[in-house]
C-alpha cells in the first residue's frame, strides 16, 4: 500500500487473500479505510485498515467463497463529493458478478445482499462487466447499475425507501449486435462501449443510439489473461475462469471526470468527447456549414445527444448557441457570395442560391433575428443581382404560411418591383394580403393593384390600412354595371370581378376581413350599417340622370340571383332581432320585390329564386317580414303561363323549390294542382299528390312526364314495398299499376317483367292473354322468363305453355338466341320444344334437345344433314363464286358436330360410334371425290376439316376400322376412275370410227384413174385413213385384202410397198393375231413396214405394265388385310403386284377427244 503523493510504501498485506492465488481486482470503496479485492479463486475479501498505537493494521473478512461460485468482477458505488450525502451511500454497495449470476450486497451497517440476479444462457467465453453512474430519474438522481455479459446490456435503477430498504428495478434492455469486453460511463446520458473486435461505440443511454463508432485496434490494448489464468501460481484456477481471462481487460481501462483511458503494450490513450462547440468547429472545418446549423439548433432546442460543455440555465445556453449560430449565418452568407459561380448559364447561378437562402431564412426565423435577416443579410444579398431576386422569391413561401408578418419598407419595395418586373401579380398578390400593412406603401401599393386588377390585394390595403371598406365596393360595380344594363355578356375577368364582389360583400356583412381573417369585433356593426346602405342607395353617386333606382341591388340580381339572395339569407340568419335589423330585412325585401317583379327582364328562374327566397324567409317562426300574399299568385301565374313554353323545366324547377322552401301556403291548393295540370307541371302534381296521400295519382304524373318516365318503376315498387302506407293506398297504387301493365311494358318491358314478378305473379297469365301485341308479348316473355335478365325464377309458377309460347315467339323474332336460351332455361317440355325448332328449321337447338332428351343419333343426324347441304352448297358453286364464310360456316358446323360426337362417345359401344364418325368421315370425303381435288380452290380447306375429323375420331374408333374404311373409300374411287377412264376411251373409239375420211387426190393410187369414171358395178371405192384411196379390184389385184371371219380386212398399198418384201405376209399374220390394226372405213386395215413396226414395238416396251384388271383384283384382295404394303413370301406368281419392282403408275390425264 503506497502513499502517492510522497511515494512511501505504507505497509505490506500478505494475509489479505489465500496464499497460491493471483489478485484479479482490488478497488477502494467512498471510505478511505475500506478496501475489495477477489481473487483468481473467485473469493471477495473485505480490506479494514487501522492504525492502533502508531501501528498499521490490516483485517481481512471473505465476504464471497469462490466455492459458491466464482467471482470475477467486483465494482463498488463512488459518488461524487456534491453526492457524498445521498442516502443510499451510507450503504456502502458493493456489485459482484460470479459466471453465473450478480449480486448487490451492502457492507454497512452490516453485511446484506439486497439483490442476485441470474444471467440465464450465454456465451461462456464472455466477460461479464459491471458499471456504476449516478443518473436523474423521474425528478430525483439515483445510482444505476449496468451490466452485461455478451450483447444484452441490462441497465438496474437503485433506490432507498422511507424505511431504509433498498430496492432494485430492472429498466431497460440493451439489445446490440457485439460482444463487449468493457462498459464505461462517461456521463449519465452516454456510455462507451468495447468490443470483441476492438471497436469503440458511444451510446446514449435513453435513445440507445448509436452516436459514433472508432477503430482503436493500434492502441494495442493490455489484457489481463495471465491474472485470470493465474500463470504465476501455477495456473491453479477453473477452465471456465481462463475462458473469461481470454478477453478480459479490466485493468488496462479506467475512466475518470468525463475522461476514459487506455492502456497499451507501449503508450497510454485518452478518450473524452468533444464540447458542443467542438462539434461545431469541427463541421466547419469541412465546410459542413448546414450540418453545423443544423446541430447547433439541435443543442438550442436541447435534443442533441452526448453534450458537453453547455452549463447554466436554458435561456442562459440558448443565448450562447444563438451567437454562434448566427456567426455561422453571416460566414455562411459570405461564403455563398464568395463560392457562386460567376461564369455558366444564369440557372446555374439561380439554382446555387436557391440551395443557400432557404436554410439561411429558416435558422433567422427559428432564432427570431428578422433585424438579422433583414438589415446584414439582406445588405450582402443585395450585393448579387441574382442573390438578391432569390432571396426575395424565398420569402413568398414564408409570407403565405404567415411565417413572416413583418417585413422592412426597403425589402417590401424590393419584393413588389421584383415580382412585377418577373409578372408574377399573382404571386405578389398572395403576399400582399398576408404582410403586415404597416410594413406597406399604401398609395404605392393601391396604385400597383389597380394598374394590374390586383382586387384581393387592393381590398385588404383599403380595409386593413384605411378601415374603407365602400371605396372598393364602388370601384368593383363600376366595372361590372355597364355590361349586365346594357344587356351584353361578360367577359371572364369581368365574372371573376362579380364573384370577388359578392364574397366581399358575404365577408363584410358576416363580419369576416377578406380575403382572410377576421374584422376587428369593434368595427363590425360600423362595416355592415355602411354595407348594407351602400347596397340600397336610391341612385349611384356618379350615376347619370335616366340611372334606374337601386342600380347595386338590381346589378347583383342580374349578375347573379340565387347567390346574391344566398348572401342575404346568410346575412339574415345572423341578424339579431333588434330593431334595426328588422328595419334593414323589410326595407331590403321590399326593394328586391320592387326592382324584380316591376321590371319584365328578368327570367323565371330569377323570379322563383327570389320567391323561394321569400318563402323560405316567412317560413321561419320568428319572421317578422311583411309580403303581400297578391306577388305570390302573380308569381304562379308567370311561372304556370300556359301560353309560354320556353324554360318549362326551369319554370317548372323554380315552382317546385318555391313550395318546398314553405311557399305552399301561400297558394290555394286545388287551383294550383289545375294550373299545374295546365302547364304539365308533373313534379309539381306530385308534390301536391303526396301531402294529400293520393299515391296512385302520382303514377299518371310520372308516366305523362317524358323526362321522369323511368322512374314509375322504382316508385310503384316502393310504395308496395316499403311500410309507411296504409292498405288501401297500396292497393289503390297495385290496381293502377294493373291497368298501366301495357304502357309499362312499351315503356320498359325488363322493368315490367320485374315489377309483374315481384307484385304481379298470380295475373301474369292474364296479362299475356290480354296482350294482343306479339313482339310487346315476346319482349315481356324474355324479360320474365329467360334467366339472363336477372329475375328469380322461384317467383314465377307459370304453366309449360307459356315457355313453349316463348320458344315460339323467340323463333320468329330472334332465332339466333334459341339456342343459348335453351342451355340457360329450367323449364320447357323437350317434345313440344323440338317441335317448334323443327318447325322454323332451327337445326343446332333441334340437335341440342335431341341430345338433351338422350337421341344421341337424331342430334347427329340433324347436325349432319345441315353439314351435308353446306358442303352441296360449296360443290355447286364454281370456283370464283366460294364465298369465305360459307366456309367459315361449314367448319363451324363441323366443329359443333365433332363436339357432338366427342360428347357422347364415352357412353357408346364401338359399333354406335362408328355409325357417328364414318358418315361424318363420308360426308367430308364426298366432295373432294365428286370434285377434281387439286383444282378447286376450297380444296385445302376440305382436306384440313377432313384431317380434323381424322384426329378427333382416332380417339374413340380403333385404327384399323379407320384404315379399313379409307381403303374401301380408295377402291370405290378408283374403280369409278377407271369407269370413267374406260368410258372416255369408248367414247373417243366410236367418235373415230364415225369420222368421215377425207381422200388426198380423187384418183385410185395403182391404177391411177378417177373414181368417179370408172362405172363398174362390183367395184367399190376404199380410202384409208392415211388419205389414200384405191378401187377394191385393184387392191385385190394387189393382195391386199384378206377375209377374216367373214369380214374382208384391206390394207393401204402405197404405205406398204416400200418395204413389201417378204414382211407382207408376217404384217398379215400379226393383222389376223390383233396385234396391230389401222381404223378405216369398210373395215380396212394397213400394212406396217419394219421400221414401222420395230417403232410400235419399243413403244409398248415403254409403256408396258401391269393390266388395270390386276391392279383392281389386287386391291379386292387387299382389302381385307390391314394395309396395302403386306409382303408375300411364296410364289412369285402370286405375289403382290405392288412387289413388283417394274410396278409404275402412269398418272397423266386423259387427252381431249377430236372433234
Amino acid at each position: 500500500m503506497w502513499d502517492l503523493a510522497s511515494g512511501k510504501l505504507l505497509r505490506s498485506i500478505t494475509d489479505a487473500h489465500p496464499p497460491g492465488t493471483a489478485i484479479l481486482h482490488i478497488k477502494f470503496t467512498d471510505d478511505p479505510t475500506l478496501a475489495i479485492c477477489n481473487d483468481s479463486g473467485g473469493s471477495v475479501f473485505e480490506l479494514s485498515f487501522k492504525r492502533v498505537m502508531g501501528v498499521r493494521t490490516c483485517e481481512s473478512r471473505c465476504l464471497f467463497s469462490g466455492s459458491k461460485g466464482e467471482v470475477c468482477c467486483i465494482e463498488p458505488l463512488h459518488a461524487k463529493v456534491d453526492l457524498r450525502d445521498h442516502p443510499i451511500t451510507q450503504y456502502s454497495l458493493l456489485a459482484m458478478a460470479s459466471l453465473t449470476k450478480i449480486l448487490v450486497i451492502g457492507l454497512k451497517p452490516s453485511l446484506k445482499v439486497w439483490m442476485t440476479f441470474p444471467y440465464g444462457r450465454m456465451d461462456p467465453s464472455s466477460v461479464p462487466l459491471l458499471a456504476w453512474h449516478f443518473v436523474a430519474v423521474q425528478n430525483s438522481v439515483n445510482p444505476m447499475l449496468a451490466f452485461c455479459r455478451g450483447d444484452v446490456v441490462y441497465f438496474l435503477l437503485v433506490k432507498r425507501d422511507d424505511s431504509g430498504a433498498i430496492h432494485v428495478t430492472k429498466q431497460r434492455q440493451l439489445h446490440l449486435h457485439y460482444d463487449l469486453i468493457n462498459f464505461t460511463w462517461i456521463n449519465s446520458r452516454t456510455a462507451v462501449l468495447l468490443d470483441s473486435v476492438e471497436k469503440l461505440h458511444v451510446i446514449d443511454r435513453q435513445t440507445q443510439e448509436e452516436l459514433e463508432t472508432i477503430e482503436i485496434s493500434e492502441v494495442q490494448l493490455v489484457y489481463n489473461s495471465s491474472h485470470f489464468k493465474s500463470l504465476a501460481t501455477g495456473g491453479n484456477v477453473s477452465e471456465a475462469l481462463a475462458l473469461v481471462g481470454e478477453k478480459a481487460c479490466y485493468q488496462s481501462i479506467s475512466s475518470c471526470g468525463g475522461q476514459v483511458f487506455y492502456l497499451g503494450t507501449k503508450s497510454v490513450h485518452v478518450m473524452t468527447l468533444r464540447s458542443w462547440r467542438e462539434r461545431v468547429d469541427h463541421l466547419l472545418k469541412q465546410e459542413r456549414l448546414t450540418d453545423a446549423l443544423a446541430l447547433a439548433w439541435s443543442f438550442y432546442e436541447g435534443k442533441a445527444k452526448a453534450v458537453v460543455g453547455l452549463t447554466g440555465d436554458t435561456n442562459k445556453r440558448k443565448a450562447v448557441i444563438a451567437d454562434r449560430m448566427v456567426e455561422i449565418l453571416l460566414h455562411y452568407t459570405d461564403r455563398a457570395l464568395k463560392k457562386c459561380p460567376d461564369q455558366g448559364k444564369i440557372q446555374v447561378m439561380e439554382q446555387h442560391f436557391q440551395d443557400v437562402v432557404p436554410v439561411i431564412v429558416d435558422y433567422c426565423l427559428l432564432l427570431q433575428r428578422m433585424d438579422l435577416l433583414f438589415n446584414q443579410i439582406y445588405d450582402k444579398m443585395s450585393e448579387n443581382s441574382v442573390a438578391k431576386g432569390i432571396f426575395l422569391e424565398c420569402l413568398e413561401p414564408y409570407i403565405l404560411s404567415d411565417k413572416l408578418m413583418g417585413i422592412t419598407a426597403q425589402v417590401m419595395k424590393d419584393l413588389l418591383l421584383h415580382f412585377q418586373d418577373k409578372n408574377r401579380l399573382e404571386n405578389l398578390e398572395a403576399c400582399i394580403v398576408h404582410m403586415d400593412i404597416t410594413s406597406l406603401d399604401i398609395q404605392q401599393v393601391v396604385l400597383l393593384c389597380w394598374e394590374n386588377r390586383l382586387y384581393d390585394a387592393m381590398i385588404y390595403v383599403y380595409n386593413s390600412g384605411m378601415n374603407d371598406f365602400i371605396s372598393p365596393m364602388e370601384k368593383l360595380f363600376k366595372v361590372i354595371a355597364p355590361p349586365l344594363n346594357a344587356g351584353k355578356s361578360l367577359t371572364d375577368e369581368q365574372v371573376v370581378m362579380g364573384n370577388k364582389l359578392l364574397v366581399y360583400i358575404s365577408c363584410c356583412l358576416a363580419g369576416r376581413a377578406y380575403p382572410l381573417g377576421d374584422i376587428p369585433e369593434d368595427l363590425v356593426p360600423l362595416v355592415k350599417n355602411q354595407v348594407f346602405e351602400f347596397l340600397i342607395r336610391l341612385h349611384s353617386a356618379e350615376g347619370s340622370v335616366d340611372e334606374e333606382v337601386y342600380p347595386y341591388v338590381r346589378t347583383l340580381l342580374h349578375f347573379d340571383t340565387r347567390e346574391f339572395l344566398n348572401v342575404l339569407a346568410l346575412t339574415f340568419e345572423d341578424f339579431k332581432n333588434d330593431k334595426q335589423a328588422v328595419e334593414y330585412q323589410q326595407r331590403i325585401v321590399d326593394i328586391l320585390l320592387k326592382v324584380m317583379v316591376e321590371n319584365s327582364d328578368f327570367t323565371p328562374s330569377q323570379v322563383g329564386c327570389l320567391f323561394t327566397f321569400l318563402a323560405r324567409q316567412l317560413a321561419k317562426p320568428n319572421n317578422t317580414l311583411f309580403v303581400n300574399r297578391t306577388l305570390f299568385d302573380q308569381v304562379l301565374e308567370f311561372l304556370c303561363s300556359p301560353d309560354d313554353d320556353s324554360r318549362h323545366s326551369e319554370r317548372q324547377q323554380v315552382l317546385l323549390e318555391l313550395l318546398q322552401a314553405g311557399g305552399i301556403v301561400q297558394f290555394e291548393e286545388s287551383r294550383l294542382i289545375q294550373m299545374a295540370e295546365k302547364a304539365e307541371f308533373y313534379q309539381i302534381c306530385e308534390f301536391m299528390y303526396e301531402r294529400q296521400l293520393r299515391y296512385d295519382k302520382i303514377i299518371s304524373c310520372y308516366l305523362r312526364d317524358p323526362l321522369r318516365k323511368e322512374e314509375v318503376f322504382n316508385y310503384i315498387h316502393n310504395i308496395l314495398s316499403m311500410p309507411g302506407y296504409s292498405a288501401e293506398e297500396k292497393q289503390l297504387v297495385w290496381q293502377k299499376a294493373l291497368d298501366h301493365i301495357e304502357e309499362l311494358l312499351v315503356l320498359s318491358p325488363g322493368k315490367a317483367a320485374d315489377l309483374a314478378a315481384i307484385h304481379f305473379s298470380e295475373q301474369i297469365e292474364s296479362i299475356i292473354s290480354n296482350l294482343q301485341d306479339k313482339f310487346l308479348l315476346f319482349q315481356f316473355l324474355r324479360s320474365l322468363l329467360d334467366p339472363r335478365e336477372g329475375i328469380n325464377q322461384d317467383l314465377l309458377h307459370l304453366p309449360p305453355c307459356i315457355t313453349e309460347q316463348f320458344i315460339e315467339l323467340l323463333s320468329q323474332y330472334s332465332p339466333d338466341q334459341v339456342l343459348e336460351t335453351l342451355k340457360v332455361l329450367e323449364y320447357c317440355r323437350l317434345e313440344e320444344t323440338i317441335q317448334i325448332t323443327q318447325k322454323h328449321q332451327l337445326h343446332e337447338a333441334s340437335s341440342y334437345l335431341l341430345e338433351k332428351k338422350g337421341d344421341i343419333h337424331g342430334a347427329f343426324l340433324v347436325m349432319l344433314e345441315r353439314l351435308q347441304s353446306k358442303l352441296l352448297l360449296l360443290t355447286q358453286d364454281d370456283g370464283s363464286s366460294v364465298e369465305p364464310s360459307l366456309l367459315e360456316n361449314i367448319e363451324d358446323t363441323l366443329m359443333k358436330t365433332i363436339a357432338l360426337c366427342q360428347r357422347n362417345s364415352h357412353s357408346l359401344d364401338q359399333q354406335q360410334r362408328e355409325a357417328l364418325w364414318f358418315p361424318l368421315l363420308e360426308a367430308m370425303m364426298s366432295p373432294q371425290k365428286s370434285s377434281g381435288s387439286s383444282q378447286c380452290p376450297f380444296s385445302e380447306s376440305l382436306k384440313s376439316l377432313t384431317m380434323q375429323v381424322l384426329n378427333n375420331m382416332a380417339a374413340f374408333i380403333a385404327l384399323p376400322s379407320i384404315l379399313q374404311r379409307i381403303l374401301q373409300t380408295l377402291l370405290e374411287t378408283t374403280t369409278s376412275l377407271l369407269n370413267h377412264d374406260l368410258h372416255w376411251s369408248l367414247c373417243n373409239l366410236r367418235a373415230s370410227v364415225t369420222r368421215g375420211l377425207t381422200p388426198k387426190q380423187d384418183y385410185c393410187c395403182i391404177c391411177l384413174q378417177q373414181y368417179k369414171r370408172r362405172q363398174e358395178t362390183a367395184d367399190e371405192i376404199i380410202v384409208f385413213s392415211c388419205g389414200h384411196l384405191y378401187h377394191s379390184l385393184c387392191l385385190l389385184s394387189k393382195e391386199c385384202g384378206v377375209v377374216t371371219k367373214g369380214l374382208m380386212r384391206w390394207m393401204c398399198y402405197k404405205c406398204n410397198s416400200s418395204n413389201k418384201g417378204g414382211k407382207l405376209s408376217e404384217n398379215f399374220s400379226e393383222l389376223k393375231k390383233g396385234t396391230a390394226a389401222s381404223l378405216a372405213q369398210m373395215s380396212s386395215e394397213s400394212v406396217l413396214d419394219p421400221q414401222q413396226i420395230q417403232a410400235f414395238d419399243q413403244l409398248c416396251r415403254l409403256n408396258r405394265g401391269t393390266s388395270r384388271l390386276a391392279l383392281l383384283t389386287e386391291l379386292a384382295r387387299g382389302g381385307d388385310k390391314h394395309g396395302l404394303l403386306s409382303v408375300s413370301h411364296g410364289d412369285p406368281a402370286t405375289s403382290s403386284v405392288f412387289q413388283n419392282e417394274n410396278f409404275q403408275l402412269h398418272l397423266t390425264p386423259p387427252p381431249l377427244a377430236e372433234e
